[in-house]
């Protein structure tokens, strides 16, 4: 039933004309959400298969995260950090013990996640490897995506973060992403090396995994060197990759864990650092921190979307799910004049299409999806990123596996 008294085009003219145009959304009004669905403003219901780029992967409006938020909102929201409240420590014990690290550190979004595990990482640097004075560099990977403030973008490689937006922040050194000996190289040959910033898997990148035992092999390196590993879990992390974390693959433990997005299963905006009393110990009072990080909101939202994720056996359903996924979708490649390959892990997977003249087809094929009831957004001009809520169901799942081949079909 139709509540709203502007219609889809007029709700897209108020954000084309007094929203800053940093975005190019699919032409869909979305109202309502719940599990794997969304509604439009027309009550049309859609499969979410990006989940706000993996932030909600316990679904939608999941009922035991928005009780809590609202149990919460109605006793206190903010406090700043000037004090204390009766929810962060209780979050900070639990998610320590979740996650299993000595401490956490919380922000608000994975960028000021990021900023954070480079501040510690430097500081780390100076004060516990005796590394001179600003002379401290992190190796990060081509491809990389790791937000958008002045700093991270310092070391994309992508002109459209960069453009005109310098200078910039020195202190990095860019080596090929899923090449072991590139680290080595730069481990043997600067000894100014702090930290190591890696996505387990490349988001923004599609979907791109590393060989198997690539994150292992890095991590052997760093402890070699003294260097910490720092994994950016912000997207792939909480369960999304069919693991609590996607480094659970290579059963590696990072120096230095960033998350965010799920925390909150879409909800509210949460990050944090995870690290060890040692690493984290020299950061003291008054040298980082954030009004709404640690918030008695954020905390009691935190805890109960960890919960949901392993009530709800989140990992191991996606983990079973995405197999199913990506066999499928193989399959559909051999005989498909358009779509090349899927690649992934868990229910974060991309698929590639054959675009070589570097058209918009891909994004053509995810308006299309959205007529069928799909909705997903292309990356890098000739990949579609699928990543549905992690509760969603075999049938649900196969039934969006027919939409998207269909879908295809229609254009080869």
């Amino acid at each position: 039933m139709k509540t709203n008294h502007l219609s889809a085009a007029q709700y897209i003219e108020l954000e084309e004309q007094f929203g800053a145009h940093n975005y190019h959304p699919l032409p869909v009004v979305l109202e309502r959400g719940e599990g794997v669905y969304v509604w439009d403003i027309e009550g049309k219901q859609y499969y979410d298969f990006l989940s706000a780029y993996s932030a909600v992967n316990q679904g939608h409006c999941h009922p035991k995260i928005i009780q809590a938020l609202i149990e919460q909102a109605k006793k206190l929201t903010l406090t700043s950090r000037a004090f204390y409240n009766d929810r962060l420590g209780l979050c900070e014990e639990y998610v320590a013990h979740y996650f299993g690290y000595d401490k956490m550190l919380p922000m608000n979004t994975g960028a000021e996640a990021v900023e954070t595990a480079l501040k510690l990482c430097r500081k780390w640097a100076y004060e516990k490897k005796n590394i001179p004075e600003n002379t401290a560099q992190i190796v990060v990977c081509e491809n990389n995506f790791h937000g958008r403030t002045t700093t991270i973008i310092s070391f994309s490689i992508d002109p459209s973060a960069f453009n005109h937006y310098g200078p910039f922040t020195p202190g990095f050194t860019i080596i090929p992403y899923n090449d072991v000996a590139a680290l080595e190289k730069v481990l043997n040959e600067n000894p100014n090396v702090a930290g190591f910033l890696v996505e387990p898997i490349q988001g923004e990148a599609g979907a791109y995994v590393p060989d198997d035992g690539y994150l292992k092999q890095c991590f052997n390196l760093c402890r070699q060197h003294n260097v910490l590993f720092i994994a950016d879990e912000v997207q792939t992390g909480v369960a999304r990759t069919g693991k609590l974390l996607a480094c659970d693959y290579d059963e590696v433990h990072p120096d230095i864990l960033i998350l965010g997005k799920a925390l909150s299963g879409g909800t509210y905006p949460i990050s944090l650092v995870l690290s060890s009393d040692e690493i984290m110990e020299v950061i003291r009072p008054g040298q980082h921190g954030s009004t709404f990080g640690g918030n008695p909101m954020a905390a009691s939202i935190m805890m109960a979307a960890l919960e949901v994720v392993r009530e709800e056996k989140l990992a191991e359903n996606a983990f079973r799910l995405g197999q199913i996924f990506r066999q499928e979708m193989a399959e559909f490649c051999k005989d498909s004049k358009l779509a090349s390959f899927v690649r992934g892990k868990g229910l974060l997977n991309a698929l590639i299409i054959n675009n070589e003249e570097q058209n918009d087809i891909a994004w053509h094929i995810c308006l299309q999806l959205k007529d069928k009831g799909l909705l997903a957004k292309p990356t890098h001009t000739n990949i579609i990123r699928f990543a549905p809520p992690l509760v969603i169901t075999e049938t649900q799942l196969r039934e969006c596996i027919d939409i998207i081949r269909q879908t295809i079909r229609t254009f080869e």
